[in-house]
């Protein structure tokens, strides 16, 4: 069947920010055949890719995107058992918590503090999504994709992948290669659940349950994630937004102790790899003078968490960058410490915008 192709679609309503202007051209794919022909279809008419995942950790410019914006709506999920492990695979297009929901309920361990994330499976391997004590990285078994370099679909291994802290190969160093199709997690069936955080300890500490189950911890998640505003909740104005706006930057000791010399008091430190140190960037940006609740015109920060960056109504792409540059000209002031965003901007990189069939991660 030929590809249907939409023009001038908005794509504000696709986003959790609920900004930016509209696609020129824009095609949704359920098959893998139609992702290769909406690849084929924007290289043949010299069209810039973009591709959407869940839209929920990215800040589209206000004039949209000039070319062809593919929707990966892949669905279907599938499992098989091999020794003590179970391998469950799902398509990009996923909804990720209802996928989550799935593995907590069939009781497979290794996920669970992931629940309550906002966007697709497909865009989970990119950014190597994680919270709360878990890692996609750590559970992921082979990614499929679609490999623009040779034109075909190729199975992408963990150790491949390149996964460390919010970063892969994907969003690094092979940036607009791969377009995410399917993932497949190897889970443990009867896995204990992960309670690593200071929260969810908190959590079940206060209801006296030593040992909470998946599905308990799921719960948890959810909870605490809702309490921060981090949870998709329709008509709560706090959840039009990316989620933490900005990684917790990760510090050697000797900055560390720098840092610590700059704040009124030392800041919370949790152990990295190699040896460093991470520091909560709610913290730095607490500290730097941004509390819970800050308002600077349409945008503002979580009135439950100062990591937030939200859109009070009628916010721009512009007045969320003029918002993150206060932030992060403010925290490099008084701490020395410069914060990276962790969502995609997609049509605001003038490096990525002039290449034919740039294909940004999906997210």
């Amino acid at each position: 069947m030929p590809l249907t192709i939409h023009e001038n679609v908005p794509l504000a309503p696709l986003t959790t920010f609920r900004v930016g202007g509209p696609a020129r051209f824009f095609i949704e794919a359920v098959t893998e055949n139609e992702v290769r022909a909406a690849v084929e279809h924007a290289v043949l008419n010299n069209l810039k890719l973009f591709v959407l995942g869940g839209g929920s950790n990215l800040v589209i410019a206000d004039s949209g995107w000039p070319g062809l914006v593919l929707k990966i709506a892949l669905q279907g999920i599938s499992e098989h058992r091999e020794g003590k492990n179970v391998y469950v695979t799902a398509a990009a297009g996923e909804d990720w918590d209802s996928f989550v929901a799935y593995c907590v309920e069939r009781g497979y361990g290794g996920i669970e503090c992931l629940s309550g994330i906002p966007g697709s499976v497909g865009g989970t391997p990119v950014q190597n999504v994680g919270a709360y004590g878990q890692d996609v990285g750590e559970t992921i078994s082979t990614i499929r994709a679609f490999d623009l370099a040779a034109g075909q679909v190729r199975d992408i291994s963990n150790a491949d992948a390149g996964f460390t802290y919010r970063t892969s190969v994907f969003n690094s160093s092979q940036r607009g290669r791969f377009i995410v199709l399917a993932v497949t997690y190897q889970l443990i069936p009867g896995g204990a659940p992960t309670i690593e955080y200071a929260d969810l300890k908190k959590y079940f500490a206060e209801r006296n349950l030593a040992a909470p189950t998946l599905r308990q911890v799921r719960e948890a998640v959810r909870a605490v994630r809702h309490s921060k505003a981090m949870l998709i909740v329709p008509d709560d104005p706090d959840c039009r937004s990316a989620g933490s706006f900005f990684k917790n930057p990760i510090v050697s000791e000797a900055e560390y102790q720098h840092i610590a010399a700059r704040a009124p008091e030392a800041p919370p430190r949790y152990p990295a790899a190699d040896g460093r140190v991470k520091i909560s960037a709610a913290w730095l940006v607490e500290r730097a003078g941004f509390h819970k609740g800050y308002s600077r015109g349409p945008v503002g920060l979580s009135s439950k968490h100062a990591l937030a960056i939200v859109n009070r109504g009628g916010a721009t792409a512009a007045d969320i960058l003029a918002l993150r540059d206060q932030i992060q000209g403010r925290v490099a002031e008084v701490f020395g410490v410069q914060l990276h965003p962790e969502p995609v901007f997609v049509g605001l990189d003038a490096s990525s915008a002039n290449r034919t069939a740039a294909i940004p991660p999906q997210v």
